[in-house]
């Protein structure tokens, strides 16, 4: 009778067991125009972007200087940006240069070429101690009049 009793048991915790697992939530999906801004801000994100020296007006000062347009794009009237990505590291240096979105085999190594010319930057900064972030830069080629510095992930190591 023991026994019986004792198998009741173990087979109505078995059950209740399976019975109170919550069922899988479905992801989340963000959708644009639908996010809302955080509460707090990301733990890791950096107080101050990294600057180019002598801010924007500098950048495309740097850029009219050393930028050269590929013999080659003006033939096929090629314009527009090459959207690069690079890491501006703690000390400020540009590591890791790749490109994001090609224009031309020749407007990407000429903005492979200019990365490399830069200085250092300004870097970024996370409750006053610099960090190392990834940046996302068009370079302007051709007609193109746009000219933006977009923020990228903080780089932590």
């Amino acid at each position: 009778m023991k026994q019986l009793f004792f198998l009741l048991i173990l087979s109505s915790l078995a059950t209740g067991a399976h019975a109170q697992q919550p069922a899988p939530k479905a992801p989340v999906e963000l959708q644009a125009g639908r996010m809302q801004a955080q509460a707090r801000p990301a733990p890791n994100r950096p107080d101050a972007p990294p600057q180019f020296p002598g801010g924007a007006q500098g950048l495309n000062a740097f850029f009219q200087q050393h930028l050269k347009y590929p013999e080659a794009a003006s033939v096929k009237q090629i314009s527009g940006d090459v959207l690069m990505t690079f890491t501006v590291e703690a000390d400020g240096h540009l590591t890791n240069p790749s490109v994001v979105q090609p224009l031309s085999p020749e407007c990407d190594t000429e903005a492979l070429r200019v990365l490399g010319l830069m200085p250092a930057w300004k870097p970024a900064t996370r409750k006053g101690q610099p960090v190392a972030v990834q940046v996302r830069l068009p370079i302007p080629f051709g007609n193109s009049q746009n000219l933006k510095v977009e923020q990228g992930k903080p780089k932590f190591e």
